[in-house]
Formats: structure tokens, C-alpha cells, sequence
């Protein structure tokens, strides 16, 4: 299979190494910075996102354009776009009249434009730009430093399109990475969106030391948040109770190596999101989706508080403290309440 990787951080360099390294596959990795891609070509690592791997030696780097690469659309069986979300749009826009699949690994809501009262998850970008595209996401709990170093695991191949969902299981599955199918795309993508602003929470719960018991409930009342708003935007309660749900959110909300958490946690130590940010030196999508999962909970009428607090934590008008006083302050009611 001819794979094309476009975008070269950490989860695109990860899959790219992975699929190289199953000896049965000819893959290409593409970086748009011509600095990083020559320091991927002659260096053989990645320094910059995924430091201490070496790449392959059959992983091709690209040179040039994107639009001289598509312009062999043909030599393509499988496009994998390993983008941040804000660059989703552009990518899908020049892959629009291709008819190779194409699947993306970012997680999160597009921030809101043209128009929108709100951001937009993947599949509802690639209905706008890209209606007759074959097109699907790859995800679940994965940090790229552990699938690079060929340590076990899962993802989900979403899509509506059963040859995307068979061409993902053929390019990836193997003895260190199973891929498991599904047709709930938005359910996949709502897990992987929302359990980066979880993360955020919990990051805080642990960076004030307020021990395991409040970081249980977090992530139950968490799980819960999440399933209440996939399923108001079409999706299965089942999906969240699986990998790129439970899984997912789990491994984010608790794991050292997922910067979301890391945004928590500096922020329980006082940083400003700012600084924060800066720090981490990657893209941390629960902070630039926070506010849009929380509109679009509001446009539905899904209530969501621990969302709604971690967005008054990160645009300033509530510390720390204050956070965890107004989540423990809220009236009893139901576990099973739906609203």
C-alpha cells in the first residue's frame, strides 16, 4: 500500500515510523516546514516532536509543495492527515476532488467561522469542503512517544464509508497495533474532542492535590458530560463507553505524557495559560476548544459543568479554587439524570 502522511509532529511521525516498520507498505512523510523536513532527511529524527526515534530507513520524506504531491494523486491507495485541527479545512479543500481515502488524527472542534455561531467537529468540515470525499478519522488512546517505540495498542477507524474503515485496518493492524472498526464517526470524534478539556480538569483535580476519590469522579461525571453531548449531535451512547471514549479520556486525564493534563496542572501551580501554553511547546486542542464544546452544549440544551468551569478557568474569571468550590456547590440530583 502507498501511504502519504501529511503533517510531521509527533502522532504523524508516530504512524508514519509504525507503518514503515511493518515492511509492507511504502510510506511517505511530509512536513510543511522545508527546515523540518530536511532536518527528517538527513538527520533521520524527529528533534523537534518526537525526540530519541529514529525514523526508518525505508520512511520517505518529501520535498516540495503539497499541491506537487497530490498532483500524483494516483500513486496514493491511502491519505493520512496528521494535522492540527485548525489546519483541517485546507487539507481536506485540496484533497476535495481526489478519490483516495483520507482520514485525519486531529482531535477537537474547528474554532468558529464563516458565519458559524460555532466551530465544527472534523466530519462536519469535510461535508462543507468535501461532500464527495472519501474520508473517515483514526483514534482512540495513543501517545505518539509509546506507538513510535512499538509499545501495544488500539485505535478506532471511524467512517461512514466501509472501504476507509477496511483500508485503515489493513495499513495499521498489527501484533503492536490493533485497529477495531466503526461507523459513528461523530461519536469517535466527540470522545476525542471533549476528553482534551477533560484532561485539562483533572490535570487541575491532581496539580491541587485533591487525591484519587475527586479524580474518580471526575472522570465518571466526566464520561457522562461527554455522552450527553455526542449523543445530541447524532451519536451512539455505546461508542463512548469504548476506546476512543472511556479509552481515550482515561489516558489523557491521567497520563504524564498528554499535554492537556499538563495545561492542568500548570495551571494548579499557579502559571498563567499563557505561559502554560508556551511551555509545552505543541498544540494543546482542549484549549482552544473548550469554548465551543460548551456553545454548542448550550445551543442543545446539554448541560455541562465541568466543561463550563474549566472555560471560566481558562478565559480568567475563576481561579483554581474557586473551580473545584463551584463543581462541589452544585444541588444533588440523579446520577442517571440526562440533562
Amino acid at each position: 500500500m502507498q501511504i502519504l502522511v501529511l503533517g510531521a509532529g509527533a502522532w504523524g511521525t508516530a504512524l508514519a515510523c509504525t507503518a514503515a516498520g511493518l515492511g509492507r507498505h511504502a510510506v511517505t512523510l511530509w512536513a510543511r516546514d522545508p527546515v523540518l523536513s530536511q532536518d527528517l532527511q538527513y538527520q533521520r529524527r524527529n528533534s523537534r516532536y518526537l525526540p530519541g526515534v529514529a525514523l526508518p530507513e525505508d520512511l520517505r520524506i518529501a520535498n516540495g509543495t503539497l499541491q506537487s504531491l497530490l498532483e500524483v494523486g494516483a500513486a496514493w491507495d491511502l491519505v493520512i492527515i496528521a494535522t492540527p485541527m485548525a489546519a483541517l479545512r485546507p487539507m481536506l479543500q485540496a484533497l476535495s476532488e481526489s478519490t483516495v481515502p483520507a482520514v485525519w488524527l486531529c482531535k477537537g472542534f474547528e474554532a468558529a467561522r464563516n458565519g458559524h455561531a460555532w466551530g465544527l467537529l472534523g466530519h462536519e468540515v469535510q461535508r462543507e469542503v468535501a461532500p464527495h470525499a472519501l474520508c473517515g478519522a483514526l483514534s482512540g488512546p495513543s501517545f505518539a512517544a509509546e506507538v513510535a517505540q512499538g509499545k501495544p495498542a488500539a485505535l478506532v477507524a471511524a467512517s461512514n464509508h466501509e472501504g476507509v474503515r477496511e483500508t485503515l485496518v489493513n495499513a495499521f493492524h498489527s501484533p503492536v497495533l490493533r485497529i477495531y472498526a466503526s461507523d459513528d464517526l461523530p461519536g469517535v470524534e466527540v470522545g476525542g474532542a471533549i476528553k482534551n478539556v477533560l484532561a485539562i480538569a483533572t490535570g487541575l483535580c491532581d496539580g491541587l492535590d485533591l487525591g484519587a476519590n475527586a479524580r474518580a469522579a471526575l472522570i465518571t461525571r466526566g464520561l457522562s458530560e461527554m455522552t450527553r453531548l455526542g449523543v445530541a449531535l447524532g451519536a451512539r451512547a455505546s461508542t463512548f463507553t469504548g476506546l476512543s471514549g472511556l479509552g481515550d479520556l482515561v489516558l489523557t486525564a491521567t497520563g504524564d505524557l498528554s499535554r492537556n493534563r499538563q495545561v492542568g496542572l500548570a495551571l494548579a501551580r499557579g502559571r498563567s495559560l499563557d505561559a502554560a501554553v508556551a511551555e509545552l511547546g505543541h498544540v494543546a486542542e482542549g484549549v482552544y476548544c473548550a469554548r465551543t464544546v460548551l456553545q454548542r452544549a448550550c445551543t442543545l440544551g446539554v448541560d455541562m459543568p465541568i466543561t463550563e468551569a474549566v472555560v471560566r478557568l481558562l478565559d480568567g474569571s475563576l481561579q483554581a479554587r474557586q473551580v473545584v468550590a463551584l463543581l462541589m456547590g452544585r444541588e444533588p440530583r440523579p446520577e442517571s439524570d440526562r440533562v
